[in-house]
């Protein structure tokens, strides 16, 4: 069954995971996503190897595109890429700073050359401020923009496991597209030009709005608690008696009282005046947290967690990756699908939409490098060149 977005072509001059993302999402949604690529190809292809010679980064980010080989910076590959853009709905990109200009593809000059376009630039820190110029990768703008300093522990912060800038920079992209394909459908569409544009530290300040908000009128910089929050209490992981952990939270002073009394079996700290807020409890963490851990040790993870959703408090199991590949729920629902990539065959979760009256749509491969080049200048009515397109097999690896 075909997606929403069927009959819009986005071309991508892309690398790393925040573009990627965002075409790989527009993808997911039906429309047809041709990566364009340098000879050497997207470095990430390779990170590592383990996916049958392919890193992980690019199979999660890159299935069902077309890979289209160009060397943008030869006229050859110039001329092929604007005829390609001639009949593309979108145009996604994230190049290091200054190199969309200095190849003739800035929002400015597409928007010139190709009015009817939509164009989304993804870069690190938005133009016309002291970072601007800089290159910019997931971990160097999550601390440049405070998500590790609340991430951690006191005196030791870390990285958010999954890369969120650049996460939620692709999804803020795909969601921005989608909004200007829905205004051009309108009959009274707006005159100004269809580009937009995104920097993965504006996307990171956004996702610290708590954290932020909080300090601004507080003067407080408050510190990481590890598992916790520093918000409110108690929200935290705790062992079980039989080796695993678990994660139990409350989020208002009525959750709090059945936790307490209906959990914990602890009416007395429900009837507790020092307990009775969430200041107040985040003020005490130190002697909740030790009470539950306590509590926590003296029984299974069955029964802890069996209590805590008859008492209707939030309760999870801390897993691993590898727990998460068989999770029972995942399997339930029949969330994993087989991809092909050039390697071998592999499995990954279904897109999150779920839309009603519809089977979920089938995922595409992941591409080899350059593989459907030759398909897409006979489609273009464009003549090969070898000197400039320099189409490498998928085991070449950059110099």
């Amino acid at each position: 069954m075909t997606g929403p977005l069927e009959g819009v072509t986005v071309v991508s001059v892309e690398q790393a995971v925040s573009a990627p993302l965002c075409t790989r999402a527009l993808g997911d949604l039906g429309a047809r996503v041709i990566k364009v690529e340098a000879p050497v190809g997207d470095f990430t292809r390779y990170y590592d190897d383990v996916v049958h010679g392919l890193a992980a980064h690019f199979v999660w980010v890159n299935r069902g595109k077309e890979s289209l080989t160009l060397d943008l910076k030869s006229a050859h590959g110039a001329h092929v890429l604007h005829r390609l853009l001639d009949r593309a709905d979108v145009f996604v990109s994230n190049l290091a700073p200054g190199a969309a200009g200095k190849l003739g593809i800035s929002a400015a000059d597409l928007t010139a050359r190709h009015p009817d376009l939509i164009t989304m630039e993804i870069d690190g820190y938005g133009p016309g401020g002291p970072l601007s110029h800089k290159r910019a990768y997931d971990l160097l703008v999550q601390a440049e923009a405070g998500a590790c300093s609340i991430t951690g522990l006191p005196g030791a912060p870390a990285k958010p496991g999954p890369p969120m800038a650049d996460v939620c920079t692709g999804l803020y992209a795909a969601l921005s597209i989608t909004a200007l394909l829905a205004e051009r459908a309108r009959p009274r569409r707006s005159p100004a030009p269809a580009a937009v544009s995104l920097s993965m530290f504006d996307t990171m300040t956004e996702l610290m709005g708590y954290a932020l908000t909080y300090t601004r009128h507080t003067g407080i910089d408050q510190q990481p608690v590890g598992m916790g929050s520093p918000a409110v209490a108690p929200y935290g992981a705790y062992a079980t008696a039989d080796g695993h952990t678990v994660v139990l939270g409350t989020t208002n002073d009525r959750e709090w009282r059945r936790y307490a009394r209906d959990l914990l079996g602890r009416p007395d700290l429900a009837d507790d005046p020092a307990l009775a807020t969430t200041a107040d409890r985040v003020a005490d963490r130190e002697r909740l947290d030790t009470e539950i851990t306590a509590w926590c040790a003296a029984h299974t993870l069955h029964d802890i967690q069996a209590t805590a959703d008859a008492a209707g408090i939030g309760n999870a199991k801390l897993n691993t990756p590898s727990e998460v590949l068989t999770h029972p729920q995942h399997t339930a629902r029949d969330r994993w699908r087989e991809i092909g990539t050039p390697g071998g065959r592999t499995t990954a979760p279904l897109p999150p939409p779920v839309f009603a009256g519809r089977e979920p749509p089938p995922m595409g491969d992941v591409p080899a490098l350059g593989q459907h080049t030759e398909a897409i200048l006979r489609e273009l009515g464009v003549a090969d060149d070898d000197s400039t397109t320099e189409r490498v097999n998928s085991d070449t690896r950059p110099s």
